[in-house]
C-alpha cells in the first residue's frame, strides 16, 4: 500500500513545477550525486514499475527535483552546458538502478540535444529550451510511422500548413512515455505531396495536441517505458517546425547521441546482471569453503566483455566529440557508419554479459524472485537489438560501407 501511495505522490509530483534548487545544490560539480540520488529511487522502484508495466513517475519526479532534465542546456538558458558525456554516464546510472527509468532519461535528452544543436536561432526554439530548463519538462520523441515501423528516415504522414499555421495527424505506433510527456518532437513528411524521406521536426507543447489510444503496451521487458501506440492529433504555428532539415538533425544528432546513450542504458543493465552474479558468486564460495562455484567461470567471461562495452562506448564518445567539433567530419560516411555499428555493437555485448551473468546465477538468476534473479535484466536487455532492428542497421549500411576503403595498416 506504501508504494502504491509513493506512485501517486510522484504522478501528482509531475504536475507541479519542481522546487527550485540552489545553485550549491545543482552544478556539473556533484552531478553525479544527484543522478546517484534518483538511481536509488529508481532500484527501490524497478519491480514494481516492470511488474505492473507502469511508467517509473517516482524516478521522474526526483529526476525533476534534482534538476536533471536540463543539464544539455546551455547556462544562458538555464541548463548546466553539460557534455554528452555527462549525460552517458548519468544515463549509465539510471540504467544500472532501472532499465525503463534509464532509456526514459535517454531518450529524452536525445530530444534536448535536438534542441539545443539545431534551434539556430529560432526564437520559439529558445523559448522552448528556457522552459524545459525551468519546468523541467519531460521530452518524448515520435518517430515511428504508421507501417514504417522503426525506420526513423521514413515518414507516412506529413505537416498541412495553411498560412502560419499547421496540422498533423501520425499514427504513432510506439510512443514511449507519450502520456506522461511534457512535450514531443516528431518527424513527418515536408507537406503531402513529398516523398517520405523529405521530412521536418516539429516541436509539440502539450496544448499543441491530443493523444487516442491505439495499441497497449504488453512486452517482454523494458514494460516501464510505456512505448502505448496512439494516434497523435496536433496543430501550431509554423515557428515550431526546426529549421534543419529532419535529415541533418538525424545524422549530426539524433543517431550518434541514441546510440551512445542506449549503448549506455544496455551497459547499466549488464552491470547489474554481472554485480549480482559476482555476489551470488562470493556467497557459493564461502558456503563451500572458498572453492570457487562451477558457474564462476561465465563471472570472468561477463566481467571481462563489460570491460569491453565500456571501452566501447568511451572511444565512441571522444569519436563523437571530435566529430561535433567539425560538422564535415559529423557527415562523413565512416562516422555514420561507426555510429550506426555502436547500436549493433553495444547491444550484442550486453545480451551477451547479462546472459553470462544469467549462466553464473543458474537457478537462482532464473529465478524471478531472490536476490540474484537476473531476469528482469535479462527480459530488458534482449529490447536492444530489436529497438530499432540490427537487422535494418545493417542493411542500411551494407552499401555505404563498400565506399570506405580499408585501412592498409593497423596504425592508419
Amino acid at each position: 500500500m506504501k508504494l502504491v501511495e509513493s506512485h501517486k505522490d510522484a504522478v501528482a509530483t509531475l504536475r507541479t513545477d519542481p522546487k527550485p534548487r540552489s545553485d550549491a545544490e545543482t552544478g556539473i560539480g556533484n552531478l553525479k550525486k544527484r543522478v546517484a540520488e534518483v538511481a536509488a529511487i529508481a532500484a527501490s522502484t524497478a519491480a514494481d514499475v516492470d511488474g505492473s508495466s507502469r511508467f517509473p513517475a517516482e524516478a521522474i519526479a526526483a529526476a525533476k527535483t534534482q534538476r536533471l532534465l536540463g543539464i544539455l542546456a546551455p547556462k544562458e538558458f538555464g541548463g548546466e552546458g553539460a557534455s554528452i558525456s555527462d549525460v552517458v554516464e548519468a544515463t549509465y546510472m539510471l540504467g544500472r538502478a532501472c532499465g525503463s527509468t534509464g532509456m526514459i532519461f535517454a531518450m529524452h535528452q536525445i530530444m534536448v540535444a535536438c534542441l539545443v544543436r539545431h534551434m539556430n536561432g529560432s526564437e520559439w526554439h529558445m523559448r522552448l529550451v528556457r522552459q524545459l530548463c525551468g519546468e523541467q519538462m519531460l521530452l518524448a520523441s515520435s518517430t515511428t510511422d504508421g507501417m514504417g515501423g522503426g525506420d526513423l528516415r521514413k515518414s507516412d504522414c506529413a505537416v498541412e500548413q495553411q498560412a502560419y499555421r499547421f496540422t498533423l495527424t501520425k499514427s504513432a505506433t510506439v510512443l514511449s512515455y507519450g502520456a506522461d510527456a511534457d512535450g514531443i518532437l516528431t518527424t513527418a513528411r515536408r507537406t503531402p505531396d513529398s516523398p517520405p524521406t523529405d521530412q521536418v521536426f516539429v516541436a509539440l507543447t502539450k496544448n499543441d495536441y491530443k493523444l487516442h489510444h491505439l495499441v497497449d503496451w504488453d512486452t517482454l521487458g523494458m514494460r516501464g517505458t510505456c512505448s502505448t501506440g496512439f494516434t497523435l492529433e496536433s496543430a501550431g504555428g509554423v515557428e515550431q517546425i526546426f529549421p534543419d532539415p529532419y535529415h541533418k538533425i538525424h545524422s549530426q544528432t539524433v543517431m550518434p547521441v541514441a546510440n551512445l546513450t542506449w549503448a549506455a542504458v544496455w551497459a547499466g543493465i549488464a552491470a547489474s546482471a554481472v554485480e549480482r552474479a559476482r555476489l551470488f558468486t562470493r556467497k557459493a564460495a564461502r558456503k563451500a569453503n572458498d572453492k570457487l562455484p562451477p558457474g564462476a567461470a561465465h563471472v570472468t567471461r561477463a566481467s571481462a566483455t563489460l570491460a569491453m562495452l565500456r571501452a566501447t562506448i568511451k572511444s565512441s564518445l571522444k569519436d563523437y566529440e571530435s566529430a561535433t567539433a567539425n560538422e564535415t567530419s559529423a557527415d562523413a560516411l565512416e562516422f555514420q557508419i561507426r555510429t550506426n555499428l555502436l547500436k549493433v555493437n553495444a547491444s550484442e555485448l550486453a545480451i551477451s554479459i547479462v546472459t553470462s551473468a544469467l549462466q553464473a546465477c543458474g537457478l537462482s538468476g532464473y529465478r524471478n524472485d531472490g536476490e540474484f534473479s537476473v531476469a528482469r535484466q535479462m527480459r530488458d536487455i534482449l529490447s536492444s537489438s530489436i529497438m530499432i532492428n540490427n537487422d535494418r542497421i545493417l542493411s542500411n549500411v551494407a552499401s555505404t560501407a563498400l565506399l570506405v576503403d580499408i585501412a592498409a595498416s593497423l596504425t592508419d
